[in-house]
């Protein structure tokens, strides 16, 4: 029964994502929190953060590819990104173990990281977003500062860091959207994978809800979000061309203040 929910679930992810254009983590970590949450299991929080990388990571290497078909794939970049991301992942997964990061805190966390998606959301859809190009590349040390920040947010909220790594490269290092969002497809996939190790070769931790778990990493409830989320991907694209841009603008204001109110509803309940 379970699996059947979360492949439903999953589909309704990626259709999301697909209409919407945001990342699968944005919608994992919010799915399988509420659903560790209803289910009692012990620090909810850690096992939707790792096991969202997990799905990201999946979703991520298919993003990765279709950049690398349409030949725009800078994957030296990317994996520079994703190096430091990594480390990045590394200090917050420090963060989300200490007792400082209880629930109220990522339900905080991740309502705020909503609140700033969709800022960047209606400024990205606006005429005045700043799109010019003054560089053709990034340096080591620039390379460095995104990549420790995508892989630290990425860590606190399950998410891929791509969120943050799209307008860093973008609006502050002013690389050509394009190329930001391919080197930020392939950090991603370093990012993830990090993340998602580093969370499942933490020994001694209790069963998840199914018996395929590894750390805090639930296998058995992130493969069926990831089968049903590429399904839903298509669709939501499809259905993406034929709806206004008024309509998405406000169709995300609504999924936005939806998943922030579930979290926080199941936060109280729980």
């Amino acid at each position: 029964m379970i699996f059947l929910i979360l492949i439903v679930c999953g589909l309704a992810a990626g259709t999301v994502a697909g209409l919407f254009g945001v990342g699968g983590g944005i919608l994992f970590t919010p799915i399988l929190f509420i659903l560790f949450s209803s289910v009692g299991l012990e620090n909810p929080a850690t096992w939707a953060i790792a096991t969202s990388l997990f799905c990201t990571f999946t979703a991520s290497i298919s993003s990765s590819i279709q950049q690398r078909n349409e030949k725009n794939f800078y994957w030296k970049q990317g994996v520079i990104v994703g190096v430091f991301g990594s480390v990045g992942v590394y200090i917050g997964k420090q963060v989300v173990l200490s007792p400082f990061y209880t629930e109220d805190v990522f339900v905080l966390v991740f309502s705020l990281l909503l609140v700033f998606v969709a800022i960047l959301f209606f400024r990205r859809s606006s005429k005045d977003v700043t799109l010019l190009i003054t560089n053709k590349t990034i340096s080591i040390p620039k390379a460095a500062g995104a990549g420790g920040i995508g892989g630290f947010i990425a860590a606190l909220a399950g998410v891929g860091g791509g969120i943050v790594l799209v307008p860093i490269m973008n609006l502050i290092y002013k690389l050509r959207l394009i190329k930001a969002v391919s080197i930020s497809s392939m950090a991603i996939v370093l990012i993830s994978f990090s993340g998602w190790m580093q969370f499942a070769l933490l020994a001694g931790q209790p069963d998840g809800i199914t018996p395929y778990t590894l750390g805090y990493v639930d296998f058995g409830s992130g493969l069926p979000l990831v089968i049903g989320a590429f399904a839903g991907g298509f669709a939501g694209v499809r259905v993406g061309h034929s709806v206004s841009q008024l309509t998405v603008q406000v169709g995300f204001g609504v999924l936005i203040l939806a998943i922030a109110a579930l979290m926080m509803m199941q936060l109280i309940n729980s």
